[in-house]
This record gives structure tokens, sequence and C-alpha cells, in this order.
């Protein structure tokens, strides 16, 4: 008997800001992504080639071979965003215990993807959230984008190997872009100073969930493979008011 998958309690766009004001976090349907970003469905599926073209984590320490990605870094400030030249990606290790405290360079996102029209207009909406939540006037965001797939090649595939974690910035959103051929992947979502949490299952390509990642820790469980070349695409922003992390 298959498992029943909970889905994401979904929030209509125009009550983002006081959803998160209220539990620190907030899931969107794809059609409510789409509406955030000003854009359609088919323009947001117009990056999703790009995540047939992830080049492998080197810096895996669990020994894995699941995982392949890509990495951007850019200001948004207003209504400009601006990608800036490719620099590592670091955590402290009080954030990530397994990978923290070292510089990681990941292959950096294509131009074509960064192109997109979507792109632009998703983080900027994004961005606009934030700074009705935490923003100060025109003050910059640092965001760092990640794009990953997490494959079953090995038999398990972990989407967040260093478990339940905050990321040390001031905004996470999570946006599943497809799943194929695996079970598993539970989104937990818990307060970071307190009882209660939430689990899901994102399946959907676009789900989004958004967190005040100063007041929620977050994780999604393994996945298995049910079908040959299992995978799980998964699009991480993070966004941050002071600077990029950096050692």
């Amino acid at each position: 008997m298959s498992a029943v998958l909970l889905s994401p309690p979904t929030t209509p766009p125009a009550q983002a800001v006081d959803v998160l004001r209220r539990q620190a976090y907030a899931a969107f349907s794809p059609e409510g992504v789409a509406s955030l970003a000003g854009c359609t469905l088919a323009d947001l599926n117009a990056l999703v080639p790009s995540w047939d073209d992830l080049q492998p984590d080197a810096y895996l320490k669990d020994g894995g071979r699941y995982r392949r990605r890509r990495h951007a870094c850019f200001v948004l400030q207003g209504d400009t965003l601006e990608q800036v030249p490719h620099r590592p990606h670091w955590q402290p290790v009080e954030y990530n215990a397994l990978h923290g405290g070292m510089e990681r360079w990941f292959a950096p996102m294509l131009a074509t993807t960064v192109a997109q029209p979507a792109w632009t207009q998703l983080l900027l909406a994004l961005g606009q959230i934030c700074t009705t939540l935490k923003g100060s006037g025109q003050a910059p965001w640092y965001v760092e984008a990640h794009q990953f797939r997490i494959d079953t090649t090995d038999g398990i595939g972990r989407p967040t190997p260093e478990g339940a974690h905050r990321d040390g910035v001031d905004f996470v959103a999570v946006l599943l872009v497809g799943r194929e051929g695996i079970k598993g992947g539970e989104t937990r979502v818990f307060e970071a100073e307190g009882p209660h949490g939430q689990r899901f299952t994102m399946t959907a390509p676009w789900t989004m969930l958004l967190l005040d990642d100063a007041r929620v820790v977050h994780e999604s469980t393994p996945i298995q493979p049910t079908a040959e070349g299992g995978h799980r695409d998964t699009l991480v922003l993070t966004f941050r008011s002071a600077n990029f992390q950096s050692s």
C-alpha cells in the first residue's frame, strides 16, 4: 500500500506577509508563485531544462554521489537585480555542522538561465516580500541561488544531509522544480524555539515554501527510487540583509 502524501497548506499570495509574520513560514501553490512573480507557469518552466545540466557536488562529507548543483549570487535593491562575480558558498558550523566552515566553489549557474525574464521577476517579487517584512527602505538584499538535483544513483538521496537546520540568513525560499521516480522527500518545518511544526510533501512543480530563517528550522527527508533515474529537483534562494556569508 502506498503512503499517503500530505499536501502543503498553501497561502494565497495576498496573504503572504500576514501569514509569514504570524507563523514564520508560508507555502504557495504553483499558481500562487506565478502570480507573485507576475508571470505564467510556462515562463517558469523555461528555467527547467537547466536542471539537466547541473554538476556533481564534490564536497559531500558523507561520501555520497547523490547531489548535483549550480550556484550564483546577486544583489537585489528595489526593482534592480544584479549578478555579482562568482564566489564561494560559505556557512558557519553553527548553521551547518556537516559542511560549515569551508569555502565551497560550485559550478556557476548558466547565463541562459539567469537571462530568463521569469528569473528576475521571481527574485524581485520575493525581495519585495522580504523588504515588507524586515527591510529598511531601499537597503539591498544579498541573494544566493542554488539549483539542486538529488538523485537515487546510490539507492538513497539526501536533500538535507546536515539534518534540520537554519541557513544563517533572513529568508529562505525552497521551490520544487520536479520529482520523478521517487518516494520520500517530505518537507518538515519546526519552530526554532518551540514545540510546533508542520510536515508535508511538495509534489507539484513550482510549489514554494518561504521561511523566516531566524524563527524556524527546516529539513527534507531522504528519497528512494521507485523507478530508474529517480530524482528530485529544487531551487533554493536565500536572502540576507547584511552581506553574503563569508569566512
